[in-house]
């Protein structure tokens, strides 16, 4: 796990500037404490942080093959390397490293481009053949690890495993994009390909990029892609029993590390299952780590602890105060836009408290996107039912009007508070989904945002992303909408939130349940496996009947996050009102002050709770202040 930057330039062989070079390699420092690479020369600067994980001794970066011709940067780890390395040699290739690193320059100068269809891991990286002339980017199947990259106006094009490895080069256009804008609005991130600025992007999950010098710009290329097509005539007890050899195979797979290892054991299904698996595998007893919020409400530790006693953990439960709202300009720096998600407070501070113990952890992210875990899929699901009774101007005629009457009833029990349905029946399919997940909905935003702001959208509607994902997405309802979540929603909010919390600290987080192999076997089992009689997860509970607590597998889904609505009106309600008050938000004449003031009136009052809105005004001021000062 390591941070990487670079320049290539596509016009000619000019030297890139090395002061450059080390200044966006020293801007993402953090991701690598352990040490770091860099190499210039005429056309080329490659820079690398290292997070000394596997091969602790020779596996620094960059890294060359046999002559010196092909070099690479890369971040994160391939599970498969020792199979591939065995392979390569057997092709006459030669190693002088045992990371996992060297693997991808042989497998380029074997494969080229087809090398990623081979990786089995989570990664980013960066190929520099000198006799192709040619820079060859790639990124894993889901997204894992991040990377940046901007074409500049004098010719060069530089990368990034974080946008403030762009923002320190000098040329780099910081120009907000105001579709991103709107996108951060309605989701509370950017999703990808987009950044907040125009003129940087990122590299979508599962794609790759070759750069040839002297062909201008290149555009990324789709290598691999979720399917939900081939529909598998299987039993339930046949899927599960199979569901948990291969996720105990792809746990196996992950706990390779030269490294201290442990998990994260949140008292949820999908960290227990992990962490149940380690258990399993490993001869001495797993470091399970678990942070206590000590609030009610927000703690799970008492189902942590059953996992802990049933098998035998290093069970380490440290109690902190879930009040470290201080936290959020640290927060904002490392994120580099605006980042709406208040789960990122707690991710921050279980990240830091995992680092002091060991150095890889294996979490349960992923599982509720493939297995219909949220909520959300088994409103959608009964929406879907109303949708195919009735015509969409039906629909639209009676709900959206209903919709706009009904009031906000916060307060209320949650099958009294029907707003936001009536409104996502009115719409279609994937608009009612956008409507469903949208931190903000679309009549606030509208209200939100000044004339200005408006105009410069021309028309633009977050919408607009889906119905373009559309394209691609299977027919099927409940397939569709997570093709949705895995193209924006794990991609752009979830692993983005873990990987900048972990690398801040010098974390490395595996997710072993974002196997791709994994997920493309999970998504093309029988949706009434997933979701079965309003109950998301179906054949994984059933497969963990004997693995993890029946209080485990039947309680109802927790949330980890923070109560934003309580320090809204309590502790951060003088920062929330300086934002309003400093020319920050007004000078980009982005928004009605008057109106985010009404908001922030109401949610005063206690009744309604519009803490989305203006939790997303507090974090995206945040960003405009980090902005202002680099």
């Amino acid at each position: 796990m390591c941070g990487i930057v670079g320049l290539f330039d596509i016009r000619g062989q000019r030297e890139p500037d090395r002061a450059i070079l080390a200044d966006m390699n020293k801007a993402i420092s953090h991701r690598g404490p352990d040490g770091d690479g860099l190499f210039a020369k005429p056309g080329v600067g490659l820079g690398h942080r290292r997070l000394a994980i596997i091969d602790l001794q020779s596996g620094g970066q960059p890294i060359f093959n046999e002559d010196g011709n092909v070099a690479v940067v890369f971040n994160g780890e391939i599970y498969n390397y020792k199979t591939l390395t065995r392979q390569l040699e057997s092709l006459g290739h030669l190693f002088r490293t045992v990371s996992d690193s060297e693997v991808l320059v042989h497998a380029w100068e074997e494969w080229g481009e087809g090398c990623v269809e081979r990786l089995r891991g989570m990664f980013s990286f960066a190929i520099w053949d000198q006799k192709q002339e040619v820079l060859f980017l790639a990124r894993d199947q889901l997204g894992i690890k991040p990377l940046h990259y901007a074409y500049l106006p004098d010719g060069w094009i530089i990368f990034a495993s974080e946008l403030k490895g762009l923002t320190a080069h000098p040329a780099l256009d910081r120009t907000l994009d105001y579709r991103s804008v709107e996108c951060y609005f309605a989701l509370g991130y950017v999703p990808d390909p987009r950044t907040i600025y125009n003129s940087a992007h990122k590299l979508p999950p599962g794609h790759l990029m070759t750069v040839h010098r002297q062909r201008g710009e290149s555009k990324p290329r789709a290598y691999w892609d979720l399917t939900f097509n081939q529909r598998q005539d299987i039993s339930l007890e046949v899927a599960s029993s199979s569901l948990i050899e291969r996720l105990r195979e792809s746990v196996q797979s992950q706990m390779v590390s030269d490294v201290p290892i442990g998990s994260f054991l949140s008292g949820g299904i999908d960290s227990s299952a992990v962490t149940a698996m380690m258990a399993q595998i490993s001869e001495n007893p797993i470091t399970a780590c678990t942070v206590s919020f000590n609030v009610e409400d927000y703690d799970e530790t008492p189902f942590a602890q059953e996992m802990g006693q049933k098998y035998g953990l290093n069970h380490i439960i440290d109690t902190v105060d879930p009040n470290q709202y201080h936290l959020i300009d640290l927060i904002a720096h490392h994120h580099d836009e605006p980042f709406a998600d208040n789960s990122s407070l707690p991710t921050w501070i279980v990240c830091e408290m995992a680092r002091k113990k060991v150095k890889v952890i294996l979490s349960g992210d992923g599982g509720d996107e493939s297995l219909a875990g949220y909520e959300r899929y088994r409103f959608f699901m009964a929406e879907e039912k109303v949708r195919a009774a009735m015509p969409q101007w039906m629909r639209s005629s009676i709900f959206t009007p209903m919709g706009w009457a009904y009031p906000k009833a916060d307060n209320l029990p949650r099958v009294f508070r029907a707003k936001s349905t009536l409104q996502s029946l009115g719409l279609d399919a994937t608009a009612g989904y956008l409507h469903g997940v949208s931190l903000i909905k679309g009549d606030i935003r509208r209200n939100m945002y000044s004339p200005h702001f408006k105009d410069k959208l021309m028309g633009f509607n977050t919408v607009q992303i889906f119905k373009e994902l559309e394209k691609n997405a299977p027919e099927e309802p409940l397939s569709r909408i997570q093709y949705f979540d895995f193209k924006t929603f794990l991609a752009a909010r979830v692993l983005t939130k873990v990987d900048r919390a972990s690398m801040a600290h010098g974390l490395e987080v595996r997710v072993p349940l974002l196997d791709h192999e994994l997920v493309d076997w999970m998504a093309n089992l029988p949706p009434d496996l997933k979701l079965f009689e309003g109950q998301g997860k179906h054949i994984f509970k059933q497969g963990l009947k004997d693995i993890v607590p029946n209080s485990i597998l039947s309680r109802k889904k927790q949330g980890f996050s923070i109560p934003a609505a309580q320090w809204l009106r309590g502790p951060l309600r003088e920062r929330l009102r300086n934002c309003f008050k400093q020319k920050r938000l007004k000078e980009t004449n982005f928004f009605d002050m008057d109106y985010l003031e009404v908001l922030e009136e109401r949610h005063m009052g206690g009744n309604t709770d519009y803490s989305g809105p203006l939790w997303a005004v507090l974090m995206f001021d945040a960003f405009l202040k980090k902005e202002i000062s680099t």
